[in-house]
């Protein structure tokens, strides 16, 4: 199972990248705002890899904490990955658990392929479990939130946190990501 990837983009398509590593190119689905950077440039990503009668996937996720809550909305019935991409594609890990919390099926019900019953089945299914994907996952959103409240651009403030140690506290979280956005 391919979990993690750090590679070169050799080539971009309207939903993946080819990203070559060890002189191996992976196809891999990802989020827009990796199909905003340029062919050459070097990228990291977590992975989901479905494998299936029809084949092998590889779906990109910027952290960990993604990661964790793209498995969560697989396991709805009714979301695949790619629905599941296509809702982190929408909006924060933060803005869908909230939207889980408040019952607002508009938010899914915008992304092409899920209705109103699949909107109300992934509230249903997934409202008592939002809250359990580990203490760094709200500690993330808690310095992701800050960052972008200090005026940094979600691109920046993702490539960021794959940088820094995400066991230490929110506050040293936050300084770490300070000094490496000021050198950028």
């Amino acid at each position: 199972m391919i979990a993690y990837l750090k590679g070169t983009i050799l080539e971009k398509g309207l939903t993946y990248l080819i990203i070559e590593n060890g002189g191996i190119g992976y196809q891999v689905f990802v989020i827009p705002e990796f199909l905003q950077k340029s062919i050459g440039d070097e990228v990291s990503l977590f992975t989901y890899h479905k494998v299936s009668d029809d084949g092998q996937s590889l779906f990109g996720l910027p952290n960990f904490q993604a990661l964790q809550f793209f498995e969560l909305l697989i396991t709805v019935s009714g979301v695949g990955p790619k629905v599941a991409l296509a809702i982190l594609s929408s909006a924060t890990v933060e803005s869908v658990k909230q939207a889980i919390g408040s019952q607002d099926a508009g938010l899914f019900t915008r992304i092409s392929g899920i209705g109103n019953k699949t909107a109300e089945r992934i509230i249903v299914d997934l409202k008592n479990k939002v809250g359990s994907l580990g203490s760094s996952s709200g500690s993330g959103s808690e310095v992701f939130d800050a960052l972008l409240a200090l005026g940094y651009n979600q691109r920046e403030v993702r490539d960021v946190l794959n940088k820094i140690d995400q066991a230490s506290a929110a506050q040293d979280q936050i300084r770490q990501a300070l000094k490496l956005l000021g050198r950028a």
